[in-house]
């Protein structure tokens, strides 16, 4: 009795196959794109550090700085897409991103290297956090954990197809008079241009507006939707920048953006300097971005399967907690493995640590935020995350790079920052406190 009761309808299958179909795979590409075009410059550095004779430091400090505008930006941008809507909004995003990105291959020097990343952070500031804030638009609660990872897969993939056509792109040195790493921005960067265009046919704000559902499945759809709204946490009545204001003084929304720092950090610390990491192995060009993509097509597999087991056991909690830990015992491995095979088995299972926890975490944060914060707060957590993770982190191993030499020393911090967010999510989520967490969040108490 208890499975009939739980088991989905036929009109829920048959509605969340098409929401499904018709956003999922659109939203995957854009992101995919995304992706390519602000870590390309992990690739292109292989040849444009030494062209524009920028130190280790500085090339760090320049990539960088994308995530600092994006920090900035990125609250605003998704209460904007609140405001504007979601078709317009992520169109607008992707136009002017790809515009910048396309543009990086112009840069002449370390200074104009700098400002092109902080304007290309800005540009796409949001449109992770919009699309997650896009997705409770339309998934019920139960579908999301493997949904938001199966978006999340376009990171790895990104990198999996982008590291071996990066190489490719490289190779082309010297056509029309172009050096390899400028045909590497335009190409990738041009597409995400299209795309926006593209956007503003595809994605529709609310299912309510939706004319490629039927009635029946509309109605069942926006139904379930504003049942769960409604059962939800009563907030502060605060929207928008008021419900900011109230984030900012909730100990617990600081200490999930602390954990997901984390995953952002292994991220977007690999996504910088994993390729000039696995050249000191003696590779060519070619053969770095081939196995560049290696450990990023084994997270694509096991990020999915990981989402989907979160999503069928219900648990989020140690789903999270977990993938931080494999983290941590990755980077803590380059300290005893030596060889190219381990090193890229370690990175592997860092990857798989940093994009599994996606789907887990962001379902487990969805679920906490109330129904006026949930803008904000998604916001909030991904933006103080991107810029400990990105901003400061591809800092500090950068840094500490050039000063001892050591890959190990350079990543121990990150481990650290993993090993901290793990012990954070199990003491929050406990479960005596659990049942009284989400009243707290969404109240900004």
């Amino acid at each position: 009795m208890a499975e009939a009761m739980t088991a989905p309808s036929a009109l829920e299958q048959t509605t969340m196959r098409r929401v499904t179909w018709r956003i999922m795979p659109f939203i995957m590409i854009c992101y995919l794109f995304a992706i390519l075009d602000r870590g390309n410059v992990g690739m292109a550095s292989l040849q444009m550090v030494q062209d524009l004779g920028m130190s280790k430091s500085a090339f760090g400090f320049g990539a960088s700085l994308f995530f600092f505008s994006y920090f900035l930006m990125e609250v605003p941008s998704n209460l904007a897409l609140q405001r504007f809507g979601a078709r317009r909004w992520i169109a607008r995003i992707m136009i002017t991103w790809g515009i910048i990105s396309a543009g990086m291959a112009f840069v002449q020097g370390q200074n104009s290297f700098y400002v092109m990343r902080f304007v290309l952070g800005a540009a796409e500031a949001g449109f992770f956090p919009g699309v997650l804030l896009y997705l409770t638009y339309w998934l019920p609660a139960n579908y999301r954990g493997r949904l938001i990872a199966l978006f999340g897969i376009s990171i790895p993939a990104a990198t999996f197809i982008g590291s071996p056509l990066g190489g490719l792109l490289l190779s082309l040195d010297g056509m029309l008079g172009l050096r390899g790493w400028q045909w590497l921005f335009i190409v990738e960067g041009v597409p995400s241009v299209l795309l926006g265009l593209v956007c503003l046919f595809i994605l529709t704000d609310r299912p309510e507006q939706a004319r490629w559902l039927r009635d029946d499945e509309r109605a069942w759809l926006c139904a379930e939707l504003e049942r769960e709204t409604a059962s939800r946490p009563a907030t502060t009545g605060q929207t928008g920048w008021g419900s900011f204001v109230h984030l900012l003084r909730n100990p617990y929304v600081w200490a999930m953006a602390l954990a997901c720092s984390g995953a952002s950090a292994a991220g977007s610390v690999l996504g910088v300097w994993q390729p000039q990491f696995l050249k000191s192995f003696g590779l060519t060009n070619l053969e770095t971005g081939l196995i560049n993509s290696i450990p990023y097509g084994v997270a694509c597999i096991l990020m999915v399967l990981w989402g989907r087991h979160s999503d069928k056991t219900k648990e989020r909690r140690w789903h999270t907690a977990l993938t931080l830990l494999l983290i941590s015992c990755g980077f803590l491995g380059v300290f005893v493995i030596h060889s190219l095979l381990g090193t890229v088995i370690l990175l592997s299972l860092v990857l798989v640590g940093a994009y599994a926890f996606k789907g887990p975490f962001w379902a487990l944060t969805s679920g906490w935020l109330g129904a006026g914060s949930v803008a904000a707060g998604l916001a909030m957590i991904n933006a103080v995350s991107n810029l400990i993770g990105g901003g400061l982190m591809v800092n500090i191993y950068g840094s500490v790079l050039e000063a001892t030499g050591n890959y190990g020393l350079a990543l121990l911090p990150i481990a650290i920052v993993t090993i901290v967010g793990a012990s954070l999510i199990l003491l929050i989520s406990r479960p005596r406190r659990a049942e009284t967490l989400s009243t707290v969040v969404a109240k900004g108490a």
